[in-house]
């Protein structure tokens, strides 16, 4: 529902669930230098409720009455989590997209993008991935408690569109890192793992180890770049179709090629050693971005180099207070 101010112009209030992560502090970094007249952004974090819990969740709406909703929180974990978890994955997921789907429609928010995942498609696939193929077959088994539950945001999407013309969408981005990541060796995503990883290696003068042969492909997204993207598609996409917010194909990268520029960007002179007595895991997820290059062919993202460079220096400024 829209608000005006005294003079009839538009106040938009946009309520970020998960706003203390990784993506949500990319989101407070960006609106705070591009805010537009009359938006107020309310970044939340776990300490203002739990948004498994239908009551707790009304609560926040009733309190800041949000126009528009980007909603990162959910539960995540690492492989052995999800795949010794199931039942909590899908359950604790359902509950909080339900609740938060819910109140945007009581309420009558006028955009909800909620964020999806590039692992939660067919786990048997052809490549690239686009938005068409996301219910074209099972998930791997390992996650599919989590992915079954994301799904179900697509679907009722376009169910709440259907029935009471709700103006839901969501984005599936690739591999993110950036600052605010969470640097951990061992639960951490790629990049931040090795950023973490390599630091270790130059204090202790040890060589940097990295677990695989290097040579499997991935798209890496600033969380930057993801951010404007972001509150793009929630100002100007408006389809309950998902989006993916992805780097190009010809921007993919080797797991070598990343931690060569860690080690650049940490200015680490040691050895470089790939221990191929651990697993690869699987070679390339590519996933296409033609539907967004459709909307924005000239946006121009921040490469692999200028990202790593940026995390590792917010990295070694924040060390003691990064989560790792």
């Amino acid at each position: 529902m829209t608000k005006h101010d005294s003079s009839g112009n538009p106040l938009s209030t946009i309520l970020v669930t998960g706003g203390s992560g990784l993506v949500g502090q990319a989101i407070k970094t960006y609106t705070d230098a591009h805010k537009l007249d009359g938006e107020t952004w309310i970044f939340l974090s776990s300490k203002d409720g739990d948004l498994r819990v239908r009551a707790d969740t009304d609560k926040i709406f009733d309190k800041y009455k949000p126009t528009h909703v980007i909603h990162l929180a959910a539960k995540v974990g690492g492989l052995f989590a999800n795949m010794k978890q199931k039942v909590e994955f899908y359950r604790e997921n359902t509950l909080i997209n339900d609740n938060i789907m819910e109140n945007c429609r009581i309420h009558k928010v006028t955009k909800l993008v909620s964020m999806l995942s590039t692992c939660i498609f067919p786990d048997k696939t052809t490549y690239p991935i686009d938005e068409t193929m996301l219910h074209d077959g099972p998930p791997h088994p390992s996650n599919e408690g989590y992915a079954y539950a994301k799904r179900l945001i697509d679907t009722m999407n376009r169910a709440y569109a259907e029935e009471y013309g709700c103006n839901f969408t969501s984005i599936i981005p690739t591999n993110i890192y950036g600052p605010h990541d969470n640097f951990s060796i061992e639960n951490g995503h790629v990049i931040p793992g090795l950023i973490h990883k390599c630091y270790k290696a130059k204090q202790e003068g040890t060589p940097f180890t990295i677990w695989g042969s290097g040579t499997p492909l991935r798209q890496f997204i600033y969380s930057l770049d993801l951010a404007e993207l972001t509150v793009w598609v929630m100002r100007e996409y408006h389809s309950p179709d998902p989006i993916t917010l992805s780097v190009d194909e010809s921007a993919e990268v080797s797991i070598k090629d990343v931690a060569l520029a860690v080690a650049k960007a940490m200015k680490f002179d040691g050895e470089v050693v790939f221990d191929t007595t651990k697993a690869d895991g699987q070679f390339k997820k590519t996933a296409c971005n033609k539907k967004l290059r459709s909307y924005r062919p000239d946006y121009q993202f921040t490469s692999m180099e200028d990202g790593i460079q940026k995390s590792v220096d917010w990295f070694l400024e924040n060390y003691e207070t990064a989560r790792k």
